[in-house]
């Protein structure tokens, strides 16, 4: 998964480049660069987020 998250994006740049040469249309290559860049971005920040506490298992005492 790893892999492709830093493959796409250099595969979207190269496609970009194409666009600027007037090779692939641009308005098909700027959005897929961009989706490409936020995907990899939002995952990679999305990872170190605290997902908060196990709930405990054990019973609580009715006699506090």
């Amino acid at each position: 998964m790893r892999i492709m998250l830093l493959f796409v994006p250099v595969l979207a740049f190269i496609l970009n480049i194409f666009g600027l040469m007037r090779i692939i249309p641009p308005y098909f290559t700027i959005p897929l660069l961009f989706i490409s860049i936020y995907v990899t971005v939002y995952f990679y920040q999305s990872k170190k987020q605290f997902k908060g506490f196990k709930p405990s298992n054990r019973r609580r005492s009715r006699f506090i």
